[in-house]
């Protein structure tokens, strides 16, 4: 998924959430679907593994906010668990995770992703 895309439902739940509070009512959408989980292990699965099922994931809530706006919806409300779904222990949710640096630490990992704060 291009960095742009991912920007795309953000801008679609603005947009709708802007044109619902301009008018009286909203149309409002609720979605739910099978999330594609990564196969049973006793290991945790590699970090990429894990990315490259959230943005599967992603893909399918993004083709159903489309699907729902393009049908009037004004607020699409998706699944809390869609992206990474619910089946983990602390240790296997850790590739699906993000280090936040701390603010004191002079790190931005958008712009430096391959350094660490650890």
């Amino acid at each position: 998924m291009l960095p742009s895309q991912s920007l795309l439902p953000a801008v679609v739940f603005a947009l709708a959430a802007l044109q619902a509070l301009a008018s009286d009512t909203f149309l409002a959408a609720v979605y739910e679907h099978a999330v594609i989980l990564p196969r049973p292990s006793a290991q945790p699965v590699p970090a990429s593994d894990a990315l490259a099922l959230m943005d599967r994931n992603m893909d399918v809530l993004e083709g159903a906010v489309k699907e729902a706006a393009r049908q009037g919806a004004h607020i699409i409300v998706t699944p809390e668990d869609g992206i990474y779904g619910w089946r983990f222990t602390r240790e296997s949710i850790y590739p699906y995770l993000e280090d936040i640096p701390d603010p004191v630490v002079n790190w931005i990992p958008c712009t430096d992703p391959s350094s660490s704060s650890h």
